[in-house]
Order: C-alpha cells, then structure tokens, then sequence
C-alpha cells in the first residue's frame, strides 16, 4: 500500500509459501522494514507470515550495513534485498531482488548448491 514499495508483499508471501522448504534446509527467515513494530504485527497477520518482521524504522541497521534504499511518499524505504547470514557472517548477498516471488526459491537454490 505505500507508493513505489511494489513487490515487498510478493517476496513475503514467496518465503511464506516455502518457509518450510526453507526451514529444512536450515533456514531461519526474517523480514526487515522501515514500519514500525505495530504495522509490522498487522501485516504479518494479513499476511498469514510464519516468521517474524523486524523494525529498522531508526534505520540503524540500514546504516550499519548500508543497505540500498529508494524515496517513496516521503519516507526513506529498503530495497528489496536477501541477505544469506551463517555463523553471524553475510555470505551471500540476492540483490537486485527480481522478480520478487521468486526470492524465496532462488534462496533456496542458493541453499542447495552451498550447503553448510
């Protein structure tokens, strides 16, 4: 619903319908967002999501890892973007993120072809 965010609820609903893929494969799942707590627990209901948002709406973590960003409707808002974390380390970096209902299997495959 915010202007110019077109494909964020696809790449959500993408890692929803293959959580457990991803779960089997050693996966943990996690969304990151600008939106506050509060908006973030009413879309994840919406949404049906079995993993947890996070809120970057002080954009710490958008600044620590300099993720990519866009102007929409005022605000400063991510980019689609998958990051591949083990062991506390990024490993592996999907960006650009297109199209974004894929993100969930291209994670996957990514999976398959690096396993731990």
């Amino acid at each position: 619903m915010i202007p110019g965010a077109r494909g964020c609820t696809p790449q959500s609903c993408a890692f929803r319908d293959h959580h457990a893929e991803l779960r089997a494969a050693g996966a943990r799942v996690f969304g990151l967002s600008v939106q506050d707590t509060a908006y973030q627990r009413a879309a994840a209901a919406r949404l049906h999501l079995p993993f947890a948002l996070l809120s970057d709406a002080a954009g710490a973590v958008r600044q620590e890892l300099g993720l990519p960003t866009f102007q929409a409707g005022g605000e400063t808002l991510l980019r689609r973007v998958t990051l591949i974390v083990r062991d506390g380390v990024i490993e592996h970096v999907l960006y650009p993120v297109f199209p974004p209902d894929r993100s969930a299997q291209d994670v996957l495959d990514w999976l398959t072809a690096h396993p731990t």
